[in-house]
């Protein structure tokens, strides 16, 4: 939110963007002077402190943008699951960190490194706005940083700098006459940092044009050549004065600054600028355009990327390489009697009108290429237009304008998480130094995989040591003591066994709750968005995510089939009510059960105070099968970003989450389910009466209600998956387009299969207001007499169907090598509780017949007393 250059070229490219069709909500770091700027952009504006990031839910986006080292903070929230795979392009304009890496090294803040290079992997692409950043940031790349040239930085600087500064103060101040000709030669961004072998070829190069002009001693004034390289205290200027008087150049006609001194004063005050690298380089040198800002005339080698910009003759003057005769007729073409020549002039005001937007079209261009690549859009969205229909070629000037005209606004000098996160480092490497007078630094001893194993069987082996001593300890005889001792002892076992059964307050306040909602989640970055107490209880889709301090069910333990990483991922959320119905007595013994995923709080559509108080008092004297729901199919960003969410119907909602092909898929599978013939309709009918469906697998309803509604589910998703393994197109998600629909590729559909299973069953279906705990009634059951097919999911039928799927798979005969039913729940039928009972009578029966031989024994053979001494 700083009115500096770097704004410039975000603002930009931001707003061809929202031209281009793409919906933005930004968010900041800080607030600043910019804010109202950036409501032109998006009306959708949050400021954010460090603790909010974790509050955001980021997989409401199709990808994120981040500019500057600020973002760092936020993108540490984003390498958790489960928005590790959302895109993220991080943009760096800043040099702050890059100067400092090497630094760290020396000082001992390896970690500091790995710290910031863990953050910049994280990002599918890391861009800059020129070459030699990448250069400077190379400690850090791993394998993801990219170039988009571009940048109005350089124009900025220099027309702030031409405001506050005048030319002839600044050559005064150096000890140049107005009357001199001064010329400054520059070399490859590459080498700034030391006088090289580039600055060598070009002194060779520039020789004869040395000992023609820097001689000359006219009464106007003289010559002089001015190096900028490296710093101006590193000994180059002696070098350079050894090579005039080798040359017989008189002196102070050479001289060197570094670029530790004021570049743009230096640029300011020249006359002439000659780019004296041969090198082929990609990006178009920022030297250059300052000098071209500045209205200074050029003169550079023909390579490539200058061609590709400047037009010879019009914008600046070029020789070819290697050549010091053509150097000479195009430096002559400047000069006339010993000052600049109108020809040159003329030049220099044609290159300060392209410098203003010069790479001004490629950035943009470049940035949407970009996102159409690394973007991969789900199929439930309005795609943005396509690259081509881009007209702008310039950058939004006209914002700044005024900071421009004042000269204010310059790049920022401090960037605080650099600062801060250096400093924090620093801290923690002195305090875990051994003693302040030793002085060497010991380096963290981390432990190996094979230090944890010898770790696992020291306590293994100290475990089974307590186990022997405890039950040796037991067989002696010893005094039992005083009773309240003993008493004292008895309850203080009882009080750790409650501990360590108790893990949570909210199991306690949950003893005698009619109902208990379980919130799905399957990352640590969903954590956030859990809830605490009675009413709610986490559950986990993934082990290593599970919250630690909550008795937050583990789904994964409870269900084998979710430890297949493939099936966990196209069954999302809907796999967690498997594992929860699977041996349902053993964990819920409450008249009813709710769900809710964590996605409801993250799009702030869970239950206020007020609607769970009013659910939980509705519970209690409600009757009959009913389902109570709050998060509505409307209320989803895919649906509400159409702006049609009031003329589409259930199937066509169900279309647009789905890639097209909802109604297909799911007729295909309901078919197969039913063994429909192919004449006979496959797909349930929906009323298009503008109720409300249910969304988010957020509702509540009986317990027995929601058995019957897993073994529905249980059968249609392995209908599903049937169909999608015998689809022609192996591998390939029909009901989505993106990787992550492709991922998740039956989640949306069974996401909404719930409605359709309570239409079509006759179940109540009643929407509660998150916030206002408002109740409505939805398509009341006398309006869907004509429309529900009863037999289709009458209990009787279903559960006749679930009997025939168990002795199939109890006898073995699967109809696919991968057969999902089986997997996803119980298996019973008759049969096995017959087999069970025959089992019981054959061991009841064995049991009997050995009794009656022990008898027969000792009838036949008498019982004789064993002596007892």
């Amino acid at each position: 939110m700083k009115e500096e250059p770097r704004l410039i070229m975000l603002f930009t490219v931001v707003k061809n963007l929202q031209r281009l069709g793409y919906v933005l909500k930004i968010f900041a770091v800080g607030n600043g002077e910019a804010h109202s700027m950036w409501e032109q952009i998006s009306d959708q504006i949050s400021v954010l402190g460090p603790k909010q990031y974790g509050h955001i839910d980021w997989s409401i986006f199709e990808g994120i943008i981040a500019d500057s080292l600020e973002a760092k903070e936020a993108i540490s929230s984003l390498m958790q699951e489960p928005f590790d795979l959302i895109p993220l392009i991080w943009i760096i304009q800043e040099d702050t960190l890059g100067k400092r890496l090497a630094m760290y090294k020396e000082i001992g803040l390896e970690h500091l490194v790995s710290n910031w290079k863990n953050a910049f992997s994280r990002a599918n692409l890391v861009v800059f706005p020129d070459f030699s950043l990448p250069m400077l940031y190379s400690v850090l790349d791993s394998g993801n940083f990219f170039v988009i040239p571009g940048s109005p930085v350089d124009v900025w600087a220099s027309e702030s700098y031409s405001k506050t500064h005048a030319k002839h103060r600044i050559r005064k101040d150096h000890g140049f006459n107005d009357d001199d000709m001064v010329v400054l030669v520059v070399g490859s961004s590459f080498f700034f940092d030391e006088l090289s072998w580039d600055y060598a070829v070009a002194m060779h190069a520039i020789g004869p044009l040395l000992i023609k002009y820097a001689r000359r001693n006219d009464a106007g004034g003289s010559f002089k050549f001015i190096f900028l390289c490296g710093n101006s205290t590193d000994g180059n200027n002696a070098a350079l004065q050894e090579v005039a008087s080798r040359m017989g150049l008189p002196k102070g006609s050479l001289r060197h600054y570094g670029f530790n001194s004021d570049v743009n004063g230096i640029l300011l005050m020249t006359d002439i600028v000659l780019y004296g690298s041969s090198q082929e380089e990609q990006g178009f040198p920022s030297l250059i355009i300052r000098a071209m800002t500045f209205g200074i005339p050029f003169i550079t080698p023909d390579c490539a990327i200058m061609r590709k910009y400047v037009v010879d003759g019009t914008h600046g003057i070029f020789f070819p390489k290697h050549d010091p005769d053509a150097l000479l007729r195009s430096f002559s073409l400047l000069i006339s009697n010993g000052r600049l020549s109108k020809f040159a002039q003329t030049v220099a005001s044609s290159a300060r009108l392209l410098a203003k937007n010069i790479l001004a079209s490629e950035c943009i261009t470049g940035y949407a290429k970009l996102l159409e690549k690394v973007v991969n859009f789900p199929s439930d969205v309005l795609l943005p237009a396509p690259v081509s229909q881009i007209r702008q070629v310039s950058w939004e000037w006209n914002v700044f304008r005024k900071e421009i005209e004042q000269g204010t606004g310059g790049s920022s000098t401090n960037s605080s998480i650099v600062y801060y996160l250096e400093k924090e480092f620093t801290n923690h490497v002195v305090s875990s130094n051994i003693s302040e007078n030793e002085t060497e630094i010991l380096e963290q001893d981390f432990p190996s995989e094979f230090d944890w194993d010898v770790l696992k069987e020291v306590e293994d082996f100290e475990e089974y040591e307590r186990l022997e001593s405890e039950e040796l300890k037991e067989r002696m005889e010893e005094n039992s003591g005083v009773w309240d001792e003993i008493y004292r002892n008895a309850r203080k076992s009882e009080k750790l066994k409650f501990e360590a059964n108790e893990r949570d307050e909210g199991e306690l306040e949950r003893t005698g709750q009619p109902v208990c909602i379980y919130e799905i989640y399957s990352g640590t970055g969903a954590w956030p968005f859990l809830h605490h107490g009675s009413l709610y209880r986490g559950l986990s889709l993934s082990r290593t995510a599970i919250r630690l301090r909550s008795d937050d069910v583990d789904a994964v333990v409870r269900l084998r089939i979710l430890n297949d990483t493939h099936y966990r991922n196209i069954l999302c959320e809907i796999g967690g009510m498997f594992s929860i119905a699977y041996r349902v007595d053993n964990i819920h013994r409450r008249p009813w059960i709710g769900f809710q995923s964590w996605r409801a709080a993250g799009r702030k559509v869970s239950l206020s105070p007020k609607a769970e108080k009013i659910l939980e008092e509705t519970i209690q004297g409600s009757k009959g099968d009913v389902i109570y729901f709050w998060s509505r199919l409307d209320i989803d960003g895919s649906i509400t970003g159409t702006g049609t969410s009031d003329l589409l119907t259930f199937w066509s909602m169900c279309d647009v989450l789905n890639g097209g092909n909802c109604r297909t898929a799911f007729e295909n599978a309901f078919r197969r389910m039913y063994i429909l013939p192919s004449h006979v309709e496959a797909l349930p009918p929906m009323p298009e009466d503008g109720g409300h469906w249910s969304a988010l697998h957020s509702w509540v309803m009986p317990t027995t209600s929601f058995l019957e509604y897993i073994m529905f589910s249980r059968m249609f998703a392995d209908s599903l998956d049937a169909v999608h393994v015998n689809s022609s197109e192996v591998n390939v998600c029909l009901l989505g387009s993106s990787e992550l629909e492709k991922k998740h590729c039956y989640c949306r559909m069974l996401e909404l299969l719930v409605n359709v299973w309570a239409y079509h069953s006759r179940r109540r279906m009643v929407y509660l207001d998150p916030r206002t705990g408002l109740l409505e009634d939805q398509h009341p059951i006398e309006q869907r007499k004509e429309y529900i097919w009863a037999k289709y999911f009458n209990f009787t039928l279903l559960k006749s169907m679930d009997e025939d799927l168990a002795e199939a798979a109890d006898d073995g005969d699967h109809p696919r090598k991968m057969w999902l039913w089986p997997l996803t729940g119980e298996v019973h039928w008759q049969g096995i509780y017959e087999r069970e009972r025959e089992e019981r009578y054959r061991l009841k029966m064995d049991k009997k017949r050995k009794m009656k031989e022990k008898l027969f024994e000792r009838m036949r053979y008498g019982y004789k007393q064993k002596s007892l001494g």
